[in-house]
């Protein structure tokens, strides 16, 4: 029997402590660039759990095909990310592609350049996944191989780009979350999430405005924090928290992951969710069904996207001239303890 790799295995085959090898595959904060990424390679080179399938370099032979993955974070078990590749990786392997890994550092993107070990020649198509840079965007745009962004930057750039774009259904679920929330009272109601890190974050906040528009209630950015991104940092949303007063009596967050910390902090602050304050996430992620309470969010059908987003590129490969696809796949808001009784 094939003896399972587990997470010491990685740390200790590059001499690095458990803990520091938990961080990066938790995608947790507290970790150079430069272990993250190696970390992340070894975790593909001995087969661990989600990167099995993940070859970081194959073969130079076409007889197949190869498709390459760009991404500037490596998806984990919290993130959509993995369950949308594992549907993808199924589906593009059984047209005979090979799929390969390549993370792009925060200096190439800085650099406009390309991965030192990726050569455009080897190549059928790309797959994009959270890569945000405008600039960068524009590079890979300008390789001129068919090629779909999972998710992309916030402003309306969709015309500038000839590739296919694919996004889960943002601004309607947010929309029915956040109008639930004010018919059930809950007036004085605010936003958590850099609006213009992604296009999925621009949709749920203006999902979010539009549900305060249509019940006559002004924006209050005073209930808001919608700052550049530093909400891994639970001391950070506490100053901001801490500069409210008063606080909203209901907070719509643009992810789970922001949500739980939001959650973490006003619990420090012996403020109870959802006695005193509700909140909702988005992206029914594994960790929103355990915390405390469970969260209100938005349930992404991550592995039927992942086929989607294959049969696209695979597509887009066999026909390249064709008009550019935007794409919004269904989601479905999910309610639970956080926001207490409002569905």
């Amino acid at each position: 029997m094939k003896k399972k790799v587990t997470m010491q295995h990685i740390a200790d085959s590059l001499g690095l402590s458990r803990n520091t090898v938990s961080k990066v595959l938790n995608g947790r904060p507290g970790v150079s660039p430069e272990t993250r990424e190696k970390v992340i390679k070894e975790a593909i080179r001995l087969k661990y759990r989600h990167f099995s399938y993940m070859g970081v370099e194959k073969s130079d032979s076409k007889e197949t095909g190869n498709i390459a993955l760009l991404t500037a974070n490596m998806p984990t078990d919290s993130h959509f990310g993995t369950s949308l590749l594992n549907g993808f990786e199924e589906r593009i392997r059984s047209e005979g592609y090979n799929l390969s890994f390549y993370i792009i550092r925060e200096a190439e993107i800085k650099a406009l350049s390309l991965p030192n070990n990726f050569d455009i020649s080897k190549f059928d198509g790309i797959i994009c996944i959270e890569l945000f840079d405008k600039k960068y965007t524009k590079l890979i745009n300008n390789l001129k191989i068919p090629t779909v962004f999972v998710d992309t930057i916030a402003d309306n750039f969709y015309p500038e780009l000839n590739a296919d774009i694919i996004l889960m259904e943002n601004e309607h679920s947010t929309y029915t979350i956040t109008k639930k929330l004010i018919d059930k009272g809950y007036t004085h109601i605010g936003f958590v999430g850099d609006y213009n890190h992604c296009r999925s974050f621009y949709e749920r906040w203006t999902g979010f405005n539009r549900a305060l528009f249509d019940s006559n209630i002004p924006l209050n950015l005073s209930y808001c924090i919608v700052d550049d991104d530093k909400y891994f940092s639970l001391e950070w949303i506490g100053k901001q928290l801490d500069l409210m007063k008063p606080l909203p009596s209901a907070f719509v967050c643009a992810n789970d992951f922001i949500a739980i910390n939001v959650l973490k902090t006003l619990k420090e602050r012996n403020i109870k969710v959802p006695d005193d304050i509700v909140i909702c996430g988005f992206d029914d992620s594994a960790e929103s069904r355990v915390v405390e309470p469970s969260l209100t969010t938005v349930h992404i059908f991550s592995s039927e996207m992942g086929i989607i987003v294959a049969e696209m590129l695979l597509s887009r490969i066999k026909n390249p001239s064709k008009p550019p696809q935007i794409t919004h796949v269904k989601t479905k808001p999910i309610f639970r303890n956080s926001t207490g009784n409002i569905e």
